[in-house]
């Protein structure tokens, strides 16, 4: 430790020396880690949007249900009262509670919706509109009518593609039939409170929701869920939560996360994920290759001096340890600036997003979610420390050629250099 201190100092020194090379390697560094560090928000805010589109139009972030259900989609396999009153009290846990921002429990089941201008195959939601409020966007993509409200019975909404085609408006009636659990085949009336267009063509042809209670009461099934569906406020707790339900809740309750009920946004995510991280590794190695370049160039027009210093006592080790700290020294410090720089971009953008809509249209579908062109960036620390690994690594890498050239300089021939 005590001659590092030393060839630490030295290679401080010739960081200073060498003014403009040690500026050039530095705004190549700086522009490179802010650029990582832009990238990196850009795709974390990005993928926040996809997955809590496709959660809030899907079965959430979590979501609890019988263990066959997910495989038969049969209303045969539901949480029944009991299960449903012990996943309520999981979710009202105080470390539960506060990460919760909606819970809504669902009775889903397929039937046939008949007008007298057609019959359609649907999916029938029964939900409790209170908390579908807070949890769907289905309330916010209204068209025509009114929403669903607490003490409605026979009211519906229904997606703009299904209206057409029964030709179907606020107030009509039309009649759902779906086989109850005995399996008899029950018929439902119900009237279109309001009409809905999500732009997704499977959602407005096929879903209708309707009061749980009235679905509840329809197929007799008391106090029963297909699934709870829960939204947290941060997308991020997920693995989490669901770690925490599955400790709260009886065994016989599967807790499923967004990745096993939406597998197709998940691999949306992971794909995207993983060419953002191809771009920035070709981004880096650039900037590695630059780095070194300079580093080498400068090693080489300086043998005389390394051959002095070890002339005077360095070994050929302590050498390459200079060439290490000058690495170090310029990674460390462009590395900061470029964190600095890119979170300080990344700050301003996500308070006035990006429009991407000329490049993606007005909207996108990924996964059956549409999503907002206008992309906020989302700063987490945990990629500021991801950050610093990969300058550290930078530095280290792009050194490493130039320290074995300095190691491997001959003494007698640098001393008769010209300098």
């Amino acid at each position: 430790m005590s001659r590092v201190r030393p060839l630490l100092r030295i290679a401080a020194r010739n960081v200073a020396r060498q003014g403009r090379r040690s500026a050039l390697i530095a705004a190549a560094m700086t522009l490179g880690v802010a650029t990582l560090a832009i990238f990196l928000a850009l795709g974390d805010g990005m993928h926040a949007q996809w997955i809590d589109a496709g959660v809030r139009l899907a079965d959430g972030h979590v979501t609890l249900e019988a263990p066959g259900y997910r495989p038969s989609m049969d209303v045969a396999n539901r949480l029944d009262s009991l299960a449903v009153d012990a996943v309520r009290a999981a979710l009202a846990a105080p470390d539960v509670a506060r990460d919760v921002r909606a819970a809504a429990p669902r009775l889903a089941v397929n039937a046939l919706a008949s007008s007298a201008a057609s019959a359609l195959p649907v999916r029938a939601l029964g939900v409790e509109p209170e908390a579908e409020r807070r949890f769907s966007i289905l309330p916010n993509r209204l068209v025509a009518g009114r929403v669903l409200q607490q003490g409605d019975r026979l009211e519906a909404l229904v997606g703009q593609g299904l209206a057409d085609r029964l030709n179907l408006q606020p107030g009509s009636r039309f009649v759902l039939a779906a086989p109850d659990t005995s399996g008899q085949v029950q018929e439902q009336l119900v009237h279109v409170a309001g009409v809905f267009k999500t732009g997704i063509r499977e959602v407005d042809d096929g879903v209708v929701q309707l009061p749980i209670e009235t679905v509840r009461r329809w197929l007799d099934t008391p106090g029963a869920a297909t699934g709870i569906a829960v939204l947290l406020n941060r997308g991020r707790d997920t693995e989490a939560m669901a770690r925490s339900l599955r400790a709260l809740v009886p065994p016989d309750i599967a807790v499923l996360t967004w990745r096993e009920t939406s597998p197709e946004l998940d691999a949306a995510v992971r794909v995207d994920n993983f060419g953002n991280y191809i771009f920035n590794a070709i981004l880096l190695s650039i900037v590695a290759l630059a780095v070194l370049e300079a580093l080498l160039v400068s090693v080489l027009h300086r043998q005389r001096e390394f051959g002095v210093l070890q002339a005077m006592g360095l070994s050929g080790w302590e050498t390459s340890v200079v060439v290490l700290g000058e690495g170090l020294l310029l990674a460390g410090a462009s590395g900061l600036a470029g964190l600095a720089l890119g979170f300080g971009v990344n700050w301003i953008l996500s308070r006035t997003g990006i429009d991407l809509s000329k490049v993606m249209g007005d909207q996108l579908s990924i996964s059956g979610a549409i999503v907002s062109p206008i992309v906020h960036p989302e700063a987490r620390l945990s990629r500021a420390w991801q950050g610093a690994a990969v300058v550290a690594c930078l530095g280290v890498l792009a050194s490493l050629y130039p320290m074995w050239q300095a190691a491997r300089i001959d003494v007698a021939d640098a001393v008769k250099l010209e300098q």
